[in-house]
């Protein structure tokens, strides 16, 4: 196998168990089964998905068989990973939901027509009670309460949860059904990877390797990226908002930004950070956002987007260009139904929330009140956040 692969495969890698089980598979495989999985908890993928999504698209690009499991039965459950309490599981028309958008939203990225998508409700739903029960023999609740989001719950006289202990399960028997032979995700998953290993052995299958990659800081500076957190840059969002989040991120994020959405080299990573010692941060930023914008929509749009955002932050003038939406007459209603009902917000919940939080300005007026009753006029003049500018217009 030719060293440089083994070098790219290994590209800002935490864990590779091993890469010596990896070489005497891909010897004696030579099309190896790499797999992926993930819960569809949100509609919306975002830069830290992609950080692993692009680790698989090198596997696919080497002609390796790629599986993309979508964990709508484990989704019910919710990952535990990670997280100090107990996650809400989702209803199967919420999850349904959230999924419909991945094919679109992993297309970009990944070669759809070369990826072999499953659901994993496709083997969990049929294990019956005998065998789930005969599976768990072999593990222990010391194994489970190993795991640090669980010990410092239990530490912390917080509950836990049986259904909980059954999610590491559930997701390494995800390995058996697949035949996994290398198993992706994020260094928050390392446990749930290696429970997929032990899984194999007990199910006589060759232990998968397994390959972790870095967890991406979100726009606040210190947690992961998260749509919970809302600190997230979708991949599929406009040009106008990928480029304006990217401009927010702290400037200690600069570098791993350059490092694992743009994969940078670390000789190329040396250079900007030379750079960052002797120019202004925010004009490299500014090349980070032009880049990532480029990457996820295209040159043309993120050259706007970079104009606007000077226009409007810099130069503190009007968009040039404001989002018209079209209604058929004049009408009042109370102002989270009229964010709702115009598509500018997701749900009632998310319209209310961006008013209480300050982010809606009104015909150049600050709104706090979600249930302030405001009238639709032609040239109505509504800002959502720091980025998107909408303007009414009677048809």
């Amino acid at each position: 196998m030719n060293i440089n692969i083994v070098q790219q495969i290994k590209q800002h890698c935490i864990d590779f168990v091993s890469e010596d089980e990896f070489l005497q598979r891909f010897q004696a495989k030579k099309k190896l089964r790499i797999k992926l999985g993930a819960d569809p908890t949100a509609p919306d993928l975002h830069l830290g998905h992609a950080v692993v999504l692009h680790k698989l698209k090198l596997f696919q690009d080497l002609g390796h068989d790629i599986i993309f499991v979508i964990g709508d039965f484990t989704a019910m459950i919710g990952d535990p990973s990670g997280r100090s309490k107990v996650r809400k599981p989702l209803s199967m028309e919420e999850i349904k939901n959230n999924a419909k958008t991945y094919f679109q939203q992993v297309s970009s990225i990944l070669d759809i027509s070369k990826t072999e998508i499953r659901y994993n409700s496709e083997w969990l739903s049929s294990i019956s009670m005998a065998e789930l029960v005969k599976i768990m023999s072999n593990f222990t609740l010391s194994q489970i309460l190993a795991r640090d989001d669980f010990s410092k719950r239990y530490r912390n006289n917080q509950p836990i949860y049986f259904h909980e202990f059954l999610y590491p399960l559930m997701q390494a028997y995800d390995s058996v059904a697949i035949h996994a032979d290398v198993e992706l995700g994020g260094s928050d998953q390392t446990f749930n990877l290696l429970l997929g290993r032990e899984m194999q052995l007990y199910f006589c299958q060759d232990p998968q390797i397994i390959l972790t990659m870095p967890l991406l800081v979100g726009l606040d500076g210190t947690a992961k990226m998260s749509k919970s957190l809302n600190n997230y840059i979708g991949i599929t969002e406009n040009a106008q908002d990928i480029f304006g989040k990217t401009m927010s991120i702290p400037d200690h994020l600069i570098v791993p930004y350059f490092e694992l959405v743009l994969f940078y080299t670390s000789v190329e990573l040396d250079q900007i950070k030379q750079r960052l010692s002797m120019e202004n941060p925010m004009e490299i930023k500014m090349e980070l956002a032009f880049l990532i914008t480029e990457k996820y929509s295209s040159s043309e749009a993120a050259q706007l987007a970079k104009e606007n955002f000077i226009r409007i932050h810099r130069n503190k003038e009007k968009p040039e260009e404001w989002i018209e939406l079209v209604i058929e007459q004049e009408k009042d209603s109370s102002l989270f139904l009229v964010l709702y009902e115009l598509g500018i917000s997701k749900s009632k919940s998310e319209a209310r929330r961006l008013i209480e939080q300050g982010g809606v300005m009104w015909n150049n007026e600050k709104m706090n009140d979600p249930h302030h009753e405001v009238r639709l006029a032609n040239e109505t003049h509504i800002k959502v956040g720091k980025r998107l500018f909408y303007r009414i217009v009677i048809r």
